[in-house]
């Protein structure tokens, strides 16, 4: 009988969790593309992390997000960045600023989640950088009207609170989402542990200048920028809902 290396074995270990992941029918897909969830965070796909190659063709957009994933509900994060827009002269200017998007769906079984469902919330710089500063046992809430200086302003609110777990070791982030002219009010709360909310905290901190366009600054030139920096592919309609004011 021939020997089992640490490689053949860690393969055979992937291909069987692959086929009990594939196997399970009812799995609501991702909006970045079709796979399955697990209910806890940092379990990966292993059909997008053992196959997934770069090609030529691939494209130019990232999908990388940082997902949390719950009995009740999840999240996903991901940074939008800034589109510039080039000037006569040929500087370019932001003209629509970058931010952090979460996405929360909630759950409908186990390891099922509904996006059809999801809520949207962007963070600003800002409300980034309250975020970041949050120790073991601080609290903070942010009050979002997409329809603000228009004539559908008011009539949906949200809310995002993220309040520090009673012994310090973890926090609830929460949003609610009162929409008057649908007549509907949604909650959905994730846990994240320290370790968790200790991840967001250092990736929105790395996002931090790529969404200010400060990166911008320190390339060599602004050669094949083009006129349009496209950010990661969103929902740029919710986007626009959430933003423009």
């Amino acid at each position: 009988m021939g020997k089992f290396t640490p490689f053949l074995i860690s393969r055979r270990l992937n291909q069987l969790f692959e086929q009990i992941v594939c196997k399970k029918s009812g799995n609501v897909g991702h909006p970045f593309g079709s796979h399955s969830f697990s209910s806890r965070v940092g379990i990966p796909d292993s059909r997008q992390n053992f196959t997934q190659t770069v090609t030529k063709n691939a494209g130019d957009r990232v999908y990388a997000s940082y997902n949390v994933y719950k009995g009740k509900a999840g999240v996903s994060m991901m940074p939008c960045l800034p589109t510039f827009t080039k000037l006569d002269s040929g500087n370019l200017v932001i003209s629509r600023r970058g931010s952090v998007m979460l996405t929360f769906f909630p759950a409908i079984g186990e390891r099922k989640y509904d996006w059809t469902k999801k809520q949207l919330f962007s963070l600003s710089a800002t409300e980034i950088g309250t975020l970041i500063s949050l120790g073991p046992r601080d609290s903070c809430e942010f009050f979002h009207d997409p329809g603000m200086l228009s004539s559908t302003a008011g009539q949906v609110r949200k809310s995002l609170t993220i309040k520090s777990h009673a012994d310090g070791n973890g926090y609830f982030i929460s949003l609610n989402v009162v929409n008057n002219m649908q007549n509907t009010k949604e909650f959905l709360s994730v846990p994240f542990t320290a370790g968790e909310f200790s991840v967001m905290k250092t990736a929105c901190s790395f996002a931090l200048p790529h969404i200010l366009g400060w990166d911008q600054l320190t390339r060599p030139s602004h050669q094949g920028m083009g006129k349009v920096v496209q950010p990661n592919k969103v929902d740029r309609e919710a986007l626009s809902l959430e933003w423009e004011r």
